[in-house]
């Protein structure tokens, strides 16, 4: 599968390209500004985008109008699919969010509902309607909004109808912008059967079509399994890598690590690739929520040598600041155009060690060092062995060890590594050794 060799970089392009809140039904040709960007993230090494949502919906994009249509304020489909052509040729593959456990209120099926109420055609495609009751919307009806919100009107997903609609579309999307794979919103939420179909009808679609689902709590592997999602957001670990490094305890990652994919056999997810992330458009950006700035770089190697699927949020990989109490646009913000600098520099460095490194992407994991401050762990293949080495203390620290061999090169740097009397870690250092056979 080629997500299991890919850096991932995030966009959410409403706010990327600076689109008003509400849609304001006038056509701008925002979505065309990711072309322009498309020489930065092949610098930054990434080869494969996944877009927040850009279909037509009332306000922040997941709350949909139309599954078949850009949202006005990025553009037509014509420019989309000029972006993903653009992309592509770039060597980038395009997975797309999928939202479909509910809709916005300018839905035209909804529409129709609130129109026709019992006489609606569409009644049984949304869960729960009750002609009985109300919303704060006032209309006369109640109805099932995802988690209270009533912007968000649920969708009756035992509705066959309403999946073939789902199925439909997202054929268009493949037909129209060759896209490669989608991201499940609030997957969590979705039912086991809809998940079924939608991996047998996409699989049917294009070879090795990427499913990664949004997933927060609970055992990632009721969805994520042969017959339904290929990956899920790893959630467990995005808390544990931030909180590792304020709290100065490697031990909570490291444990989260060996809980998903350590040697032994009840392991929940060894063998799998969940999707890594320091941030995204929903939480406070990595730079905010870091108490020391030079952790900054290592939580990003940290991530990279981890097991899973690296993500990279645009605007973070300069170390834009944002926290989530100042709000989605802040979260979200328009940028003109991107910022190269140190720490740019070093994520370039970590995707071109992780695409290359049959260890980095399918290697098993194991703890070799461990202490508050600096770990120590290894990936590998029968091919390639990997040591991922972090020093989040600010003096050097000498590992002592048996490293299995005398040399290494550091995938990182490209210069070798000398086992030889111990292995000094510079303060505030990474290193990805590959170790001699």
């Amino acid at each position: 599968m080629w997500a299991y060799e890919s850096v991932f970089y995030q966009i959410y392009p409403l706010g990327f390209c600076g689109a008003p809140f509400e849609n304001d039904g006038v056509l701008e040709h925002r979505i065309l500004k990711v072309k322009e960007w498309i020489p930065h993230m092949q610098k930054l090494g990434i080869n494969a985008i996944y877009f927040s949502p850009v279909f037509e919906s009332d306000t922040h994009g997941y709350n949909t109008r139309d599954y078949r249509k850009i949202d006005v304020r990025l553009g037509t489909n014509e420019d989309f699919r000029e972006v993903c052509g653009a992309l592509h040729e770039a060597g980038i593959k395009v997975v797309l969010d999928g939202v479909f456990n509910h809709v916005g209120r300018g839905f035209g099926p909804f529409q129709d509902v609130l129109h026709n109420r019992e006489g609606s055609r569409y009644v049984n495609w949304f869960h729960r309607i009750d002609f009985g009751g109300n919303s704060n919307y006032n209309d006369g009806l109640w109805y099932e909004g995802w988690e209270g919100n009533y912007d968000l009107v649920k969708l009756n997903l035992y509705n066959d109808e309403v999946v073939n609609y789902l199925l439909e579309s997202i054929k268009g999307w493949v037909d129209e912008f060759d896209i490669d794979g989608l991201r499940l919103d609030v997957a969590y939420c979705l039912n086991e059967n809809f998940c079924r179909r939608l991996r047998e009808y996409t699989s049917g679609l294009k070879q090795d079509f990427f499913l990664v689902g949004e997933m927060l709590h609970g055992d990632y592997n009721r969805l994520m399994n042969d017959a339904m999602l290929h990956s899920a957001t790893n959630y467990e670990c995005y808390k544990g890598l931030y909180s590792s490094f304020n709290s100065m305890n490697l031990f909570e990652i490291v444990h989260s690590l060996l809980r998903q994919f350590g040697p032994e056999n009840w392991t929940l997810y060894k063998g799998k690739h969940l999707l890594s992330f320091v941030d995204n458009h929903d939480v406070t950006r990595v730079a905010s929520i870091l108490t020391n700035e030079k952790h900054l770089p290592l939580i990003y190697a940290l991530m990279f040598g981890m097991p899973g699927i690296p993500c990279v949020y645009y605007g973070s990989e300069w170390g834009e600041k944002a926290e989530k109490h100042q709000g989605d646009p802040a979260l979200r913000p328009c940028i003109d155009a991107p910022i190269w600098n140190e720490l740019t520099d070093f994520i370039s460095q970590l995707t071109e060690a992780k695409k290359h490194s049959e260890a980095l992407n399918y290697g098993t994991f194991r703890s070799v060092l461990l202490t508050n401050k600096q770990c120590i762990f290894e990936r590998k293949t029968d091919n390639e062995r990997v040591l991922v080495a972090i020093n989040a203390d600010g003096q050097d620290f000498v590992a002592h060890f048996d490293a299995g061999c005398g040399m290494a090169e550091d995938l990182i740097t490209g210069k070798p590594h000398d086992f030889g009397g111990g292995s000094t870690l510079p303060a505030y250092s990474a290193a990805f050794w590959k170790m001699e056979k």
